[in-house]
């Protein structure tokens, strides 16, 4: 199928691409509803729940419901206030998740983190290193004073207090689940069939087939790029250069070897996509400065995604405020740009990293939904000051795209053309709520809210 406007899309983006860059269509015909978003850009930081963020936040349903966590130790901790810099999260594997939430009691975070060191505690309680027991940072939260630009872009333009984590688990499954709706591992990744549902660490996980494919690719199953491409529509996949935490050490810092020692392999999985290498689109993987120059020049592609290195990513042991800064100059580039009045942007974080949130995940099927996590919109037709109730999960940027450029078409085994074995087609699931909700396109688009990087 090549409708009209895709196939301007081509050549638009075809000229664009030779000049290394993306523009994305301009048609003559005024464009109304969700069409009148041109340019998605979604950015993705680390390893926050979304009480540890808002959990304070005036309408948000937030840690006034939260519980006393047991310590394992005859006490209990409730959510506190937390105000240093760089914090420690805590266990988040795929069994941490079910066992923080723990049936829906939603007390298992500090036992789940601290486990062989609450039973040393239990026979000598007055060891100094049981004092962390009484004070985790996991039970921490943030609020205005530390995270003044989150709080403005939340009470200028929408704040989604139950997006849930697609999966039970770390990093990697994230991000395939961004970009694909499901996280596998593939026993022979150039035949879908092989694939199955995986959430697992390095060593048994979606990367373990880099044993046996040291050159990959790694991932047989069907990714978004995909229908992109058949459809004839622009999409850039922009990495922050740097180390990632988990690629320091273990079986999953080879992986990282495919795109260079510096680029976080397991927030960069596309270039490991069947798809995407088949495609020879690798190319679309680009360097940040791409993004600030494409913002600049009005040549946004119609989708991207952004992610952060280990510095400017906001995991536990990185600077939240180096964060927010970097976060905060990605936005404004997007404000300034000649883009600004037909783009959305979607700011998440990947996973809870371990941090306590006191609402139950609703289930879906066997690989989540996972814990919530903080999300945002932030656009010129945003709602002003929205904090939105449904229940939504990464699989709704999925939907948002698909809806917007691709008339509908879904990452579906029976309708795409390209059949895999997923379980579960995500964004058709009766659950997930519609992102196109958060937008008001019969007021005027926004001007930009320009914000200093510092607080």
């Amino acid at each position: 199928m090549r409708p009209r406007a895709f196939a301007a899309l081509a050549l638009v983006a075809a000229a664009a691409a030779a000049a290394g860059g993306f523009a994305a269509a301009r048609t003559s015909r005024p464009r109304t509803g969700l069409q009148a978003i041109r340019h998605v850009i979604v950015i993705m930081q680390e390893n926050r729940s979304f009480d540890s963020y808002f959990g304070t936040f005036p309408g948000a349903d937030g840690i006034a419901h939260a519980i006393c966590v047991p310590n394992g130790v005859g006490s209990c901790v409730r959510p506190f206030h937390e105000s240093r810099d760089r914090s420690g999260g805590g266990a988040h594997g795929p069994l941490a998740g079910m066992e923080d939430v723990d049936g829906g009691k939603m007390d298992g975070f500090i036992r789940v983190s601290f486990g062989g060191l609450i039973r040393r505690c239990r026979r000598t309680p007055t060891a100094k290193s049981c004092a962390i027991l009484r004070h985790p940072g996991l039970m921490g939260y943030y609020d205005a004073r530390e995270l003044p630009n989150y709080w403005k872009y939340a009470k200028s333009f929408v704040l989604s207090d139950r997006m849930f984590e697609p999966n039970w688990g770390w990093s990697l499954p994230a991000h395939l689940w961004l970009v694909s709706g499901w996280s596998a591992r593939c026993s022979m990744p150039t035949d879908p069939s092989t694939c199955s549902s995986n959430l697992e660490g390095p060593t048994n996980g979606p990367s373990s087939t880099l044993t046996r494919y040291p050159h990959g690719p790694l991932y047989g199953w069907t990714d978004l790029t995909y229908l992109l491409h058949a459809h004839h529509v622009s999409w850039a996949y922009y990495v922050e250069r740097g180390a990632a935490p988990d690629c320091d050490t273990g079986p999953i810092s080879c992986y990282t070897r495919l795109e260079g020692k510096d680029t976080p392999g397991m927030w960069n999985p596309l270039p490991n996509f069947v798809t995407v290498r088949d495609n020879k689109q690798t190319r679309n993987v680009q360097p940040l400065a791409r993004f600030y120059s494409a913002a600049q020049h009005g040549t946004l592609p119609a989708v991207s995604w952004i992610t952060p290195n280990y510095a400017t990513s906001e995991h536990p042991g990185a600077s939240v405020r180096v964060g927010q800064a970097w976060v905060t100059r990605l936005v404004n580039a997007v404000m300034r740009s000649p883009d600004w009045k037909s783009s959305a942007i979607f700011l998440t974080w990947d996973d809870w990293g371990g941090f306590y949130d006191h609402v139950r995940p609703p289930h879906v099927d066997a690989n989540g939904y996972g814990l919530r996590v903080p999300a945002l919109l932030i656009s010129p037709y945003a709602r002003r000051g929205l904090v939105d109730h449904q229940t939504l999960s990464f699989d709704a940027y999925l939907k948002f795209i698909e809806d917007d450029f691709l008339g509908g078409a879904r990452i579906d085994p029976k309708t795409d053309g390209r059949p895999d074995p997923r379980p579960t087609v995500r964004e058709d699931v009766p659950q997930l709520g519609d992102l196109a909700q958060e937008f008001d396109f019969a007021q005027a688009p926004r001007p930009p809210l320009l914000l200093g990087p510092g607080p």
